[in-house]
C-alpha cells in the first residue's frame, strides 16, 4: 500500500512539473509576443483549483485529469474578440510568432532535460565499474573474447566510468544495429580491444531488460563475507554462542561463501537445528544453532538476531564516482538530450516498420510505477526518470500528428509554402484523424499497463 501511494505521489509530482514546464513555454513565448492568455491549465476535466493573476486576469486551473495540460489564447476562432484586442489574438500574429509559440512547449522540455541531466552530471553518479561478471557459455560475449573479472573503459572509443554510462552505450548502439569496439582491461593491466556484433539483439529484448542476458554479460556480484557484526542480546545467535568477528566457514558440512547464502539458510529453517562451523582468532568453532520463526509477507521465516559487519573499504576499489564541473557539465547534458531523443526516434521508428514491438508503449500505470521505484532509490535515479520523460514529451509532441505541436507546425510549414493558412476544413478533418491515432496509441498502452500489471 505504501508503495502504490509511493507511486502515485511520485507520479503526480513528476508529470505535474513537466507539463507545467512544457505549458509555461508556451505561455512565456506567447506573452514575450503579445498575445493574451485567458486560461494556463495543468490537467484536463473539472476543475479542483482556480485563481487569476497578471494584469490580464489569465485563469491558473488545475484540474482532476493530470494527464496533460493547455494554455488557452485569444482567438477569433474560438469565440468574439473586441475590437481592441484584436492585436492580441493568436490568429492575428505573424506565422513566424505562432511557429515559435507552438515550438517553444517541446523545446521547454528539452531545456527541463538538460537541466535534470546538468544537475545528475554535476552531483555525480556513485555507480559500480563495468567490471564483467560471470559470462554465458557459447554467447556473444564468450564468443567474442570477453572474460570474467576484465574492466570495460570504453566502447567505440567513449570512456565508461560506471557500468551505467557502459549500459547507455550498449542501448545506443543496439538501436543502430551497429558492431561495436570495447577496450577492455584485466587484473593483470593488460588491455585488449574486442569486436561485439549488437545486430542479433532486438530491440524488443532490450525494452524488456534482457541486454545483457542477451550478450552473455552479466555485473560483477561483490559478495559480502559472512562475518558476524553485531549480535543481539537474548537473540538466537546469543544463546547458541556466536560472537562478534565469527566468520560462518559451514553449515551442516556445506561450504558458505558469501553473507547472502547465509541469511538464506537462516531465512529457510526456522526451528531446524543448524550445526554451524565458524573461525575465531583462537581456531575453528563448531555451535549448534536453531533459528526462531516470525511471519514476514505472510510466511514464515527464520531468525538469528545477527547482523553483518560492515565491509568497511573491502569493496571501495570497485565503485567510482562520475562527476564534472559545472561548465563541464553544460555540453554533456546537451548531448545526453540530443541522444536521448534520437533514441527515442528511432525506437518510434523501428515500431511503425515492424522492426520492435507497439508492446514497448507505456501508459500512465507503468509511468507511474517508474516514478515511484526511482524516487524510492534517490534524488539521481529520479532526476534521470524525470529527464527521460521530458525529452519524450518533447518528440512526441513535435510528431506532425494532428492535435499534437507537432501538427500545428506542420500546417504553418504548409503555410509557408502555399502563401495562405490551411482551411478550417482541413484541419477538422487532420484534428478528427489525430485524434484516432492519440487514442489507438493510448489504447495500446493502456492494455500494455493492463498485461505487465497482471504478470
Amino acid at each position: 500500500m505504501i508503495d502504490i501511494l509511493q507511486s502515485i505521489i511520485a507520479f503526480i509530482i513528476a508529470l505535474g512539473v513537466l507539463i507545467t514546464f512544457h505549458e509555461y513555454g508556451h505561455y512565456w513565448v506567447a506573452r514575450r509576443c503579445n498575445v493574451k492568455i485567458l486560461r494556463f491549465s495543468i490537467g484536463f476535466g473539472r476543475p479542483i483549483y482556480e485563481r487569476l493573476f497578471g494584469d490580464d486576469q489569465t485563469e491558473f486551473v488545475i484540474a482532476a485529469l493530470p494527464l496533460g495540460g493547455y494554455v488557452k489564447m485569444l482567438d477569433e476562432r474560438e469565440g468574439e474578440v473586441k475590437q481592441e484586442e484584436l492585436p492580441r489574438s493568436f490568429n492575428q500574429q505573424s506565422l513566424g510568432k505562432r511557429f515559435a509559440i507552438v515550438l517553444a512547449g517541446p523545446m521547454f522540455n528539452f531545456i527541463f532535460a538538460i537541466f535534470a541531466y546538468w544537475l545528475i552530471f554535476v552531483i555525480g553518479i556513485n555507480g559500480l565499474k563495468p567490471i564483467i561478471g560471470e559470462i554465458k557459455p557459447a554467447s556473444i560475449s564468450e564468443n567474442a573474447g570477453l572474460k570474467t573479472g576484465q574492466e570495460i573503459i570504453s566502447i567505440n572509443g567513449i570512456k565508461t566510468k560506471t557500468w551505467s554510462s557502459a549500459i547507455d552505450k550498449l542501448v545506443d548502439h543496439t538501436v543502430n544495429a551497429d558492431v561495436i569496439t570495447l577496450e577492455v582491461i584485466d587484473v593483470n593491466k593488460i588491455k585488449q580491444m574486442i569486436t561485439l556484433d549488437l545486430s542479433r539483439i532486438t530491440i524488443d529484448e532490450m525494452a524488456e531488460g534482457k541486454l545483457l542476458d542477451v550478450l552473455g554479460l552479466s555485473v560483477i556480484e561483490l559478495k559480502l563475507p559472512a562475518i558476524i557484526g553485531e549480535v543481539l542480546a537474548d537473540g538466537p545467535a546469543k544463546k547458541s554462542g556466536l560472537l562478534k568477528y565469527d566468520e560462518i566457514l559451514t553449515v551442516n558440512g556445506k561450504e558458505v561463501e558469501s553473507w547472502n547464502e547465509w541469511v538464506s539458510i537462516i531465512r529457510d529453517n526456522p526451528q531446524n537445528v543448524l550445526t554451524v562451523e565458524v573461525l575465531r582468532s583462537n581456531g575453528i568453532v563448531q555451535i549448534e544453532l536453531t533459528p526462531e520463526s516470525v511471519q514476514s509477507d505472510n510466511e514464515t521465516i527464520g531468525r538469528i538476531g545477527a547482523a553483518a559487519l560492515e565491509p568497511g573499504k573491502l569493496f571501495e576499489s570497485y565503485f567510482t564516482k562520475e562527476s564534472y564541473s559545472a561548465f563541464e557539465a553544460i555540453p554533456k547534458a546537451i548531448v545526453k538530450t540530443w541522444k536521448m531523443s534520437l533514441l527515442t526516434l528511432r525506437v518510434l521508428g523501428k515500431m511503425l516498420v515492424g522492426e520492435a514491438s507497439v508492446k514497448n508503449l507505456s501508459g500512465p500505470i507503468s509511468i507511474a510505477q517508474y516514478a515511484g521505484q526511482s524516487a524510492s532509490i534517490g534524488l539521481i535515479a529520479f532526476l534521470s526518470f524525470m529527464a527521460i520523460v521530458s525529452v519524450s514529451l518533447g518528440v512526441l509532441n513535435l510528431l506532425p500528428v494532428p492535435l499534437l505541436d507537432g501538427g500545428h507546425l506542420l500546417y504553418y510549414l504548409v503555410e509557408l509554402v502555399i502563401g495562405k493558412p490551411v482551411s478550417e476544413g482541413t484541419q477538422i478533418i487532420g484534428q478528427q484523424v489525430g485524434l484516432i491515432l492519440l487514442l489507438g496509441l493510448m489504447s495500446i498502452a493502456f492494455y500494455n499497463d493492463i498485461v505487465r500489471l497482471l504478470g
